[in-house]
């Protein structure tokens, strides 16, 4: 089965990596790129994406589709990346998700 890890970054996470020293920001990242690295056999696919006002929003719901700049919605927490991963279950799924080194929130959601 494929499912998608959604990494979601929070404010505090994010004032929490803005604080740090350039060591312990380099840390953390190397911590991101060794989880990487453990689970290389079930990531089929990833990347981190750019920051939310980068985004544009499609609407839809009217006669007319609708863009506007920004994300869908005005929030606290931001996706900020995903991986794509091959493994057997949602268990296995969530064995990875588990010990992801990063932002406080991760949604997983199977493909079809």
């Amino acid at each position: 089965m494929k499912y998608v890890l959604m990494f979601v970054e929070t404010e505090e996470y994010a004032k929490e990596l803005a604080a740090m020293s350039d060591d312990e920001r380099q840390a953390a990242y190397e911590q991101v790129a060794q989880w990487f690295a453990r689970h290389a056999a079930q990531i089929t696919h990833h990347g981190r994406l750019q920051p939310a006002h980068t985004a544009t929003t499609m609407r839809l719901d009217g006669t007319e589709p609708l863009l506007t700049d920004g994300p869908f919605v005005e929030g606290k927490e931001i996706v900020s990346g995903y991986a794509e991963l091959e493994v057997a279950d949602l268990d296995e799924a969530l064995a990875v998700a588990r010990d992801w080194p990063a932002c406080p929130v991760i949604e997983i959601r199977p493909l079809t």
